[in-house]
Parts: C-alpha cells; structure tokens; sequence
C-alpha cells in the first residue's frame, strides 16, 4: 500500500536570487514524514491522478524529470 502524500513543497529555482537560501533538508532517519520514491509512485508511467479530498489531481513527470500537480 502507498502512503498518502502529506505535503508537496513548491518548486523553486536553486540559482534564483529571489530564492529563500534554507539549510539542507534532515537525514531521512530524523524526519517524521514518510518518504515515498516517485518510482514507486509512477510505476514506469509518466502520469498519475490522485484522489484528495473529493477532487482528482493529475502529477506528471515533465521531459525535464521535474514533478507538476494540476487540480
């Protein structure tokens, strides 16, 4: 069974200046989310809908391997 996404991060640009600089993200052994891989997710296809609340949202896979959610 897949874990349910519990939060997706906006994308950002590293190289924007406007970019917020943070510190890197914690080890996985010290973050309470689980971390689901996009292989497991995806499954070989280059899109998946996902149901949330009532709505269905589409997450693609772009040609650049960066991850885009539509309502």
């Amino acid at each position: 069974m897949i874990p349910p996404l519990v939060k997706l991060a906006e994308t950002v640009t590293p190289n924007d200046p406007d970019t917020p600089q943070s510190s890197p993200a914690p080890s996985a052994t010290h973050r309470s989310q689980p971390i689901v891989d996009s292989h497991e997710l995806f499954r070989g296809a280059s899109e998946i809908l996902i149901s949330h609340d009532g709505a269905i949202y589409r997450m693609r896979i772009t040609r650049q391997g960066k991850l885009i959610l539509n309502k």
